[in-house]
């Protein structure tokens, strides 16, 4: 439970990048601004689910690169995938990070977001920036974003919490669904959880 509220979390702060984003910016800087914001964002929004979960996905748009996250999270299966399948995929995975983003939006608002510095990818075009988050009353949370830049834009495509990569974590789960029911199985899967999640709203 704690490790999904974490990722939940840093749903949250890559969310609040999207509103600062600007094409120029360093993604430290993306980061540190937006960190600036968060709490007061969340406290405006708290009790109109409704009008967040808009704005969530209309300012994360923007700023995470959804596709490239997916064919990560679905590993060697995606290139299987055909296109109609991928946008599915891709629609269903950007649902299920703003409804983590939701279900987290009351646990964090005294949360402070700590900026530790830059350092480089795996290539020239890519850098992570790491922070730790502190909660009252818990250790620091080490959280790290991982920016790709695309034409003069940086956009997140992972992001790894207390070393462990919100992409990869899915993987696994993606994989072992992929074997046993195929891709429109996850598609399915997918689906059902984000629209009874929907429903219990």
């Amino acid at each position: 439970m704690l490790k999904v509220l974490r990722y939940a979390f840093a749903s949250i702060c890559l969310t609040f990048m999207a509103t600062n984003a600007i094409a120029n910016d360093s993604p430290e800087q993306i980061v540190r601004t937006a960190s600036k914001d968060v709490l007061d964002i969340i406290k405006k929004n708290e009790k109109d689910p409704a009008k967040t979960r808009e704005l969530v996905d209309a300012r994360l748009s923007p700023m995470a690169d959804y596709k490239r996250m997916t064919a990560l999270a679905t590993g060697q299966y995606w290139k299987s995938a055909t296109s109609s399948q991928q946008d599915a995929l891709t629609k269903e995975f950007r649902t299920m990070m703003v409804r983590t983003y939701l279900s987290a939006l009351t646990l964090y608002k005294n949360a402070q977001i700590n900026i530790k510095g830059t350092r480089a990818g795996n290539d020239a075009d890519e850098q992570d920036v790491r922070t730790d988050v502190t909660l009252p009353g818990q250790k620091p949370i080490p959280l790290d974003f991982s920016f790709e830049k695309q034409g003069a834009e940086w956009k997140v495509y992972d992001i790894s919490v207390d070393g462990i990569s919100f992409i990869n974590n899915h993987r696994n789960q993606f994989g072992s669904v992929i074997r046993k029911d195929g891709i429109d199985g996850l598609i399915k899967q997918l689906s059902s959880r984000n629209n009874a999640a929907k429903s219990s709203k």
